[in-house]
């Protein structure tokens, strides 16, 4: 009887209702709009990778962390701040795969971080630590800013600067370990020491990936002090594994590709707490309490840029594979996109799909004639004021002993970056193929554009 009343509650237990699983919700695409309606209208934005784009809902966060400062200062200061920049900075060492929270700093942008990192070269120099013959090494299309930064720290100090030529349009890293490998010689042939070495981990322009691991280990071989990686293009655009690249530092921005409003950066330094000579640039009353403090309070000012690190993750996870699928779906786009307008225009792309992570370079016809920096900028110019596209146009200069791409009319000198972050559509690159186009079929050149 017993085992006849088992076999009842398993035939109703086998005919009960399956419950449905609920499916993930992700974001739709009118809620996506939504949380771009604040972009001008019109603009054909393409250009991410110079200042990014910030959800509404993030905005929104940042406008109620501004607000309960401003309701009450003091105890937000005494309260709240630091606990909240210590959460930000929790959820980033996270993400990163960092080991210690004590190692990871927010900063306002990479600028900041370069002046950090160099002007602690430039005391090295001035102690006599490090001597007159040695050198900095970075790549000949670094950042304006940080090369500032070298000009202002390092070189009044006694340092002095190896740039290496980055070849462009590459092909692949090979090319690139091979210039840098050339210039570690240069940096040792006058009897001196490479102490720093900058390394882009996404370049800016052009825009390309380098291969920063396999150039770190080329840079502990050849006894190179330390590696600066800038990564402002990274965090939200590729992978980052902080113990794998294996730099002494490695900033990112935030607010680029990772949906933070300006301005917030990471900076990373590994085996901070030995490091004693390493202090933010805005000296505060928290000097000498190691830099993740003394960057946590640089005087008053709005620190609601830092805090809304988790309000930025609620966001990516509304998509499909959080983070990581929005990565993976803008690099295939720009991918796509660049294609596109290469086959249109006849040209090429200025490095292979791999070597890109969510901006391309796309060579322009040679027929518009970009033939130096004012064309380039003149075009910009051209396409933001007639036809509402924000893109930047690259110019690259014939060099000697290299062949250049070449279309049916020449060599290819002028490039555009395309970006692609989730807020595109394949209409504003079809915009931009058309403006082009029209130009070609009109017979302008870039000089014969309106300036302003």
């Amino acid at each position: 009887m017993a085992e006849d009343h088992r076999n009842d509650e398993a035939s109703q237990e086998n005919h009960r209702p399956v419950k449905k699983q609920r499916l993930p919700r992700f974001i739709s695409e009118s809620e996506l709009r939504e949380e771009f309606s604040h972009h001008q209208s019109g603009v054909a934005r393409i250009n991410n990778g110079s200042f990014g784009s910030c959800p509404r809902s993030v905005l929104d966060a940042q406008n109620k962390w501004l607000h309960r400062f401003l309701q009450q200062p003091d105890d937000f200061f005494v309260n709240t701040l630091q606990k909240a920049i210590l959460e930000s900075r929790t959820l980033i060492k996270d993400l990163i795969h960092a080991d210690d929270v004590n190692d990871v700093s927010l900063v306002d942008n990479a600028t900041t971080a370069a002046a950090i990192v160099l002007q602690q070269v430039g005391r090295r120099f001035v102690q006599g630590k490090f001597q007159k013959n040695d050198t900095v090494i970075m790549f000949d299309c670094a950042f304006q800013a940080v090369k500032k930064s070298i000009q202002a720290y390092v070189i009044p100090a006694g340092g002095s600067l190896v740039e290496v030529q980055l070849p462009f349009p590459v092909h692949s890293n090979e090319e690139i370990i091979t210039e840098f490998k050339k210039g570690l010689e240069r940096g040792k042939s006058n009897g001196g020491r490479v102490r720093l070495a900058i390394l882009d981990h996404i370049t800016s322009m052009p825009s390309i990936i380098l291969p920063v691991r396999e150039l770190i280990k080329i840079c502990r071989e050849q006894g190179v002090d330390q590696v600066f990686v800038d990564g402002a293009h990274a965090i939200g655009s590729l992978h980052i594994n902080i113990k794998e690249i294996g730099a002494d530092f490695y900033v990112s921005n935030l607010y680029k590709w990772f949906f933070s409003p300006p301005s917030v950066a990471f900076l990373h330094c590994k085996n901070s707490s030995g490091i004693f000579d390493l202090h933010h640039p805005v000296v505060s009353h928290q000097y000498g309490n190691g830099l993740p403090i003394e960057s946590a309070w640089v005087g008053a000012r709005d620190y609601s840029p830092q805090l809304v690190v988790p309000s930025i993750l609620n966001f990516v996870n509304r998509f499909e594979g959080g983070i990581e699928g929005i990565m993976k779906r803008n690099h295939e786009e720009v991918i796509k996109m660049g294609t596109m307008l290469a086959e249109s225009w006849g040209t090429n792309l200025g490095s292979p799909p791999e070597m890109c992570a969510s901006m391309i370079m796309v060579g322009l016809p040679s027929r518009l004639r970009v033939t130096s920096d004012e064309d380039a900028l003149r075009l910009r110019s051209y396409l933001r004021a007639y036809h509402g596209i924000e893109v930047p146009i690259y110019y690259q200069a014939l060099r000697n002993g290299e062949s250049k791409p070449r279309d049916k009319d020449g060599y290819i000198t002028g490039y555009v970056r395309i970006s692609h972050q989730v807020y595109n559509s394949a209409e504003d690159y079809h915009r931009l193929k058309s403006a082009i186009n029209q130009l070609l079929e009109d017979g302008k050149i870039c000089k014969m554009l309106p300036k302003d």
